[in-house]
């Protein structure tokens, strides 16, 4: 076989793979083939240069071919970038239509959230509105109140001390609506301490219990506040005693009920009332030293920065 076919054979081989290379990118030249006979031609050529007849023929080889070494070059690398290209191309087209979706599809989840939050705030009633108070007028009479439950028990309460102890005994008694409608019933200082004793002996209200003992000043007088409870009856009542202001003194009741030592000597630490027949009555929140009663309405702090 002569150098010229070798050439002729090149040339055809050269022409076939501008041929495949025209083709879509989805046929894949075969490289290997390829670069595994262009190193034997070579070495062929080299092995026998070429003769003046050799030289015709590459040279009309030449001009008959319109490739050259770097049209062939041209030709084989837009392979690689065709296949690049094509490779790109249908990989981007549904990644970017899946972002679409999702992105449409998020707006939708939106819209329908925001459309179920309006439609729930559309079915919520509204708040009602608070009717304005009416403000009384100086010339309207008060309206009169229901009658309190307790009002009975306060009745049948007074019954019981003014048929054993006579009328003059109590001031006056009412309901506290303030405190429970606490029955409250108001002996004169002269009767107090008969009367509490009264309230512990007798059998139909049976108070044993003492609760509470404190005082109130109101600048005009001031009062002695007792809480009283009957752990058999189970019902309780108030019992108060007004006290002179100037010279506030009242009985003590630590002899009728042992735990009135405490709260009236907290009462006179407080407010300076004197309790009569009390075993010990002293300062217990203040010091013996301490000036005046924080308590009292014209109470003025000796130091000041206190």
């Amino acid at each position: 076989m002569s150098n010229e076919e070798k050439d002729l054979e090149d040339l055809q081989k050269k022409k076939d793979l501008e041929a495949k290379s025209d083709q879509p990118t989805s046929q894949k030249p075969e490289i290997k083939s390829d670069a595994s006979t262009e190193p034997d031609a070579r070495n062929e050529a080299n092995q026998n240069p070429p003769t003046d007849t050799n030289k015709e023929v590459q040279d009309q080889s030449t001009n008959d071919s319109p490739t050259s070494k770097t049209e062939q070059e041209g030709a084989t690398e837009p392979s690689h970038t065709s296949t690049t290209k094509s490779s790109k191309k249908p990989n981007e087209e549904p990644t970017s239509a899946s972002s679409k979706d999702e992105t449409n599809t998020e707006k939708t989840a939106a819209k329908k959230s925001d459309a179920q939050l309006d439609a729930q705030s559309d079915d919520k009633p509204e708040r009602p509105k608070r009717p304005p108070r009416k403000r009384k007028k100086k010339d309207e009479v008060p309206k009169e109140e229901a009658p309190s439950p307790k009002q009975p028990q306060l009745e049948s309460f007074v019954q019981v001390i003014e048929e054993h102890l006579g009328k003059d005994v109590l001031a006056e008694n009412y309901i506290n609506r303030l405190s429970k409608h606490i029955p409250t019933i108001v002996a004169k200082p002269e009767h107090y301490f008969q009367l509490a004793k009264f309230l512990k002996d007798h059998e139909e209200l049976a108070f044993t219990y003492l609760s509470d003992i404190h005082g109130v000043d109101y600048e005009t007088h001031m009062e002695v506040y007792v809480h009283l409870y009957s752990l058999t009856k189970n019902h309780s009542i108030a019992l108060k005693v007004k006290v002179d202001r100037d010279n506030p003194t009242i009985d003590s009741l630590t002899p009728i009920w042992e735990g009135a030592n405490w709260p009236e000597s907290e009462t006179y630490d407080l407010l300076g009332i004197q309790f009569t027949g009390h075993p010990d009555l002293k300062r217990i929140l203040l010091g013996e030293d301490w000036k005046g009663h924080p308590l009292r309405k014209d109470y003025e702090p000796y130091d000041v920065e206190v």
